[in-house]
C-alpha cells in the first residue's frame, strides 16, 4: 500500500512539475539589442501587432550574442535582427538549436562611413591621412559582428590606426560633435540606420570586400517554434520591408519618445502592407 501511494505521490508531482514548466504559448519572449536602430523598430512593430492578436511580449534587451544563446537554450522564442551572411554568420553557427524564420530586409550593408565632406573615397587611403582622423576608427561595441570585421579590415589593410569601442550611441553622438565642427572622422556605419538621413554620409569602398557585400537581415526563432507557433511563424515568415518602408520606419522611431505609440501609427499609415503579413 504504501509502495502504491509512494507511486502515486510521484506521478503526481511528476504531472504537477510538467503543468507548471509548461511554455505558456500566449507569452512571446523577443530578443532586441538597444541602440541598434532597425532591430528596435522591427522589434516594436512586431510587439504592437503580437499584442492586437491577444500575445503578451516580453522585450529581453542583451547583446545579440546572449539573445542567440538564449534561443539556442529555448528561452527566448525570437530575434528579428540578424545580419547573414557576414556580420553573424560565425555567431549563428555556434548555436544549433536556431531556425530562420524569414527575411525581413534585403539591402542591408557594413562598413567603414565618413561625412561626405571628407575627400576620400577608398579604405586604403586611410593611409594617407592618419593626422586628419587621429589615427581612430570611431566603432560600437565589442560583441557586434561589425566590430570583429572592421578589426580585419585594420589588418587586410595594413592600418596604423586604433579602433576605439564604446557603444553605438556614443559613435553617433562624437560622428555628429565632428559634423558640427567639420572635422575629420570615420566610423562603423550600416544601412539601414536613420544617421543616412539626418547626415550626408558616404561609404568608404572596400575593394577587398572583407567586410562583405549586400547583407540579409533575418529574423531567426528557438527551435520548435514553427511547431508550437504555426501562425506567428507564418507571419514571421512574411515580415519584410523594402528600402523605403524602413527608412520611414527608422526615421520616425528615431523622434519617437514612445515607440510602442510610433509602432501602432505607423502600422495604420502602412495598413496595406502589414494586411499582408498577415494573410
Amino acid at each position: 500500500m504504501m509502495k502504491i501511494k509512494s507511486m502515486v505521490f510521484c506521478l503526481f508531482v511528476c504531472m504537477f512539475t510538467a503543468c507548471t514548466t509548461g511554455r505558456n504559448k500566449n507569452i512571446i519572449h523577443i530578443g532586441m539589442v538597444d541602440g541598434w536602430a532597425e532591430g528596435v523598430a522591427m522589434t516594436h512593430i512586431a510587439k504592437v501587432i503580437m499584442e492586437e492578436k491577444g500575445y503578451r511580449v516580453v522585450i529581453q534587451r542583451a547583446t545579440p550574442d546572449m539573445i542567440l544563446a538564449s534561443m539556442n537554450n529555448g528561452d527566448t522564442d525570437l530575434y528579428m535582427d540578424v545580419w547573414l551572411p557576414l556580420t553573424h554568420g560565425s555567431k549563428v553557427a555556434k548555436f544549433p538549436n536556431l531556425k530562420a524564420l524569414g527575411t525581413s530586409y534585403n539591402h542591408a550593408r557594413n562598413g567603414l562611413v565618413v561625412p561626405d565632406y571628407v575627400t576620400i573615397d577608398r579604405i586604403e587611403e586611410l593611409k594617407k591621412h592618419e593626422k586628419e582622423f587621429d589615427k581612430r576608427i570611431i566603432g560600437i561595441e565589442k560583441g557586434a559582428g561589425i566590430t570583429r570585421a572592421i578589426d580585419q579590415v585594420v589588418t587586410d589593410y595594413g592600418l596604423d590606426y586604433k579602433h576605439v569601442n564604446s557603444s553605438t550611441v556614443a559613435m553617433i553622438t562624437e560622428l555628429q560633435n565632428a559634423i558640427k565642427a567639420k572635422r575629420w572622422i570615420v566610423v562603423a556605419g550600416w544601412q539601414p540606420h536613420w544617421m543616412f538621413a539626418k547626415m550626408k554620409l558616404k561609404f568608404l569602398e572596400d575593394p577587398k570586400k572583407t567586410l562583405g557585400e549586400a547583407e540579409q537581415i533575418k529574423i531567426f526563432a528557438r527551435k520548435n517554434f514553427n511547431v508550437e507557433q504555426p501562425e506567428l511563424a507564418v507571419f514571421f515568415s512574411k515580415v519584410s520591408f523594402d528600402e523605403s518602408t524602413m527608412a520611414d520606419l527608422l526615421s520616425k522611431m528615431e523622434e519617437s519618445k514612445d515607440k510602442d505609440r510610433t509602432a501602432k501609427q505607423w502600422i495604420e499609415q502602412h495598413n496595406n502592407l502589414v494586411a499582408g503579413w498577415l494573410e
